[in-house]
């Protein structure tokens, strides 16, 4: 078999089964682990899977540029948007992540609500400046233009002095056992400072993100306390993540 037609199989499988084991492929092509490893390697440069211990996963489609994103599932992201307002209660102190979905959700707060946002994102903070009784804390550092955050030591720095009620999150990949991911090392970092000042962690998902994974690990699936999906999630996905301990909203 020629290593283009086995790339092609591996493709197929993981499209179908949702994930791709090394020793498994080695078996079914009665090659050796290395072989396949090297074709799992081959194909993550490729960008066509994610390379995982053991075997690999499929990519996250959330990787494009912020103006791509912001035109993909933009119904889906309304809807997890205004599920995640909902749970913001007056008098709160909450953090909120760069992203598409983060923008949406700034956009579905209520003019009159009274709380302290703290955020890394100019566009985040911008989009608040009409919200009279919102406080706003924009986190400085160096901007990461791809996501359009603040990224860095200065800005881990700066939200050591913060202590959040709840931290709304934007990921790449949710995995039951990969965990949280993103596509970028600084920022895996950052949002990983973000969720240990706050109490509780909640996770916007679109369907793009679920049972897929990124290049850089932000964490284990239950550092986030609650996932919020759309609606039409099949529950086949969503059950290894509440198996885990982690609260699924479909929104």
């Amino acid at each position: 078999m020629l290593t283009s037609q086995r790339k092609k199989i591996i493709l197929e499988k993981l499209a179908e089964d949702g994930q791709v084991l090394a020793k498994q492929l080695s078996e079914m092509f009665g090659l050796s682990e290395d072989t396949v490893r090297r074709d799992l390697r081959e194909l993550d440069a490729e960008g066509l899977l994610q390379r995982v211990h053991g075997g690999a996963l499929p990519v996250s489609s959330a990787i494009a540029s912020f103006a791509e994103r912001n035109q993909l599932e933009s119904g889906a992201k309304r809807a997890i948007a205004k599920a995640a307002a909902a749970l913001i209660a007056p008098g709160q102190v909450v953090i909120i992540d760069g992203g598409t979905t983060s923008a949406e959700l700034v956009r579905q707060l209520p003019l009159n609500l009274n709380a302290t946002i703290v955020t890394h994102s100019p566009s985040v903070a911008v989009g608040l400046v009409d919200h009279p009784t919102v406080e706003v804390i924009l986190i400085g550092g160096r901007l990461y233009k791809h996501s359009i955050v603040s990224v860095g030591a200065a800005a881990v720095e700066a939200m050591s002095h913060i202590r959040a009620d709840i931290y709304f999150m934007g990921v790449t990949g949710v995995h039951p056992t990969a965990g949280l991911s993103t596509g970028d090392l600084e920022e895996a970092y950052i949002k990983r400072a973000l969720a240990a000042r706050a109490a509780e962690t909640v996770v916007l998902a679109s369907a793009a993100k679920l049972n897929a994974a990124s290049q850089y690990a932000i964490g284990d699936i239950t550092l986030a306390h609650t996932i919020i999906v759309e609606r039409a999630t099949d529950d086949a996905l969503i059950a290894p993540l509440q198996q885990a301990g982690v609260s699924v909203l479909k929104a």
